[in-house]
């Protein structure tokens, strides 16, 4: 499985981002995916998490109501729409897809994307 990241970049507090991330291989076993951050000097931490389906999402706290999560199956595309964006929400964003075959689980991870809130 290989996930590539969009829509990152520099905007103001306030404003939204649309981050993507398109997976491409062995997409069909893949059962969940989700969003990780991780800010400088600080550990990587869950986002956002979506089971295969839409079955189950989860969010962050700190994203609660600001950040929704969605997947759109038939392009194996992940979408994290981000609104009232705060400066502390500034970190490199990594797209993340778990897939379990013969009983191993496995995790992917996007190569990043950075997000830069301005105050």
């Amino acid at each position: 499985v290989q996930l590539v990241e969009s829509g990152g970049g520099l905007v103001q507090a306030g404003g939204s981002l649309r981050l993507s991330c398109t997976a491409s291989g062995s997409t069909f076993s893949i059962n969940a995916m989700g969003w990780y951050r991780q800010a400088p000097g600080k550990q990587r931490e869950l986002v956002a998490g979506l089971t295969s389906g839409g079955v189950s999402t989860n969010y962050a706290d700190s994203v609660k109501g600001r950040f929704t999560l969605s997947r759109d199956n038939a392009k194996n595309t992940m979408y994290l729409q981000m609104n009232s964006l705060k400066p502390e929400d500034t970190a490199v964003y990594y797209c993340i897809a778990d897939e379990a075959r013969h009983g191993v689980a496995y995790r992917y991870w996007g190569q990043g994307i950075q997000i830069t809130v301005s105050s």
